[in-house]
C-alpha cells in the first residue's frame, strides 16, 4: 500500500514538457510546478521613498491583494506571457490584469533589464484604460529607465 501511496503522488508531480506557471500544492502538501523566478518584481518609488502600487495594493480587502498578487506572480514566474493575464499597452507599457468579485483591477508594468517595476495599480471603473492613468504610468516608466540608464 505505501508504494500506491508514492505512485499517486508522483503522479501529481509536474514533469518538464508539462507547463505550470506558478506553484501549487497537492492534497498531501507537496509543492509541484515550482520554477525559478524569471524576472523580479520592484515597485516604483517616489522620491519621498513612498511607494504608491504597494500602498494601493494594502488599502484593498486581503481577498483582492490575493487575487492580484497571484496575477503578479503568474506573470514573475512565467515571462513573457500574455492574454489574459497580462498584455501590452505599448512602448514597454504593460498591464496585469485581474479580474476581482465584481471589479477589475490592472497594475501597469515595465519590464527593465530582469525586473519587473509595478508603476501605477488601480480599479477599473470603465472599459477603456483612463487617459490620467496611462500618462502617470509612462511618466514612472521613463523615470525608471533614466535611473536605470544612470547605474
Amino acid at each position: 500500500m505505501a508504494g500506491s501511496a508514492n505512485d499517486s503522488r508522483s503522479a501529481n508531480r509536474i514533469r518538464p514538457s508539462q507547463t505550470w506557471i506558478c506553484p501549487r500544492r497537492t492534497i498531501d502538501g507537496t509543492i509541484v510546478g515550482m520554477r525559478e523566478k524569471r524576472i523580479a518584481v520592484r515597485f516604483y518609488r517616489l522620491p519621498s521613498g513612498k511607494e504608491p502600487v504597494r500602498q494601493w495594493l494594502l488599502s484593498l480587502s486581503r481577498e483582492d491583494r490575493l487575487v492580484i498578487g497571484t496575477d503578479i506572480k503568474t506573470v514573475e514566474f512565467g515571462w513573457p506571457i500574455g492574454l489574459p493575464v497580462c498584455r501590452s499597452l505599448g512602448e514597454g507599457l504593460w498591464e496585469v490584469r485581474s479580474f476581482l468579485d465584481n471589479r477589475i483591477a490592472r497594475v501597469l508594468f515595465c519590464i527593465v533589464g530582469e525586473q519587473m517595476w509595478l508603476l501605477h495599480g488601480f480599479i477599473k471603473k470603465q472599459q477603456k484604460t483612463p487617459p490620467q492613468d496611462l500618462a502617470l504610468a509612462r511618466k514612472r516608466l521613463r523615470e525608471v529607465i533614466e535611473a536605470s540608464k544612470g547605474k
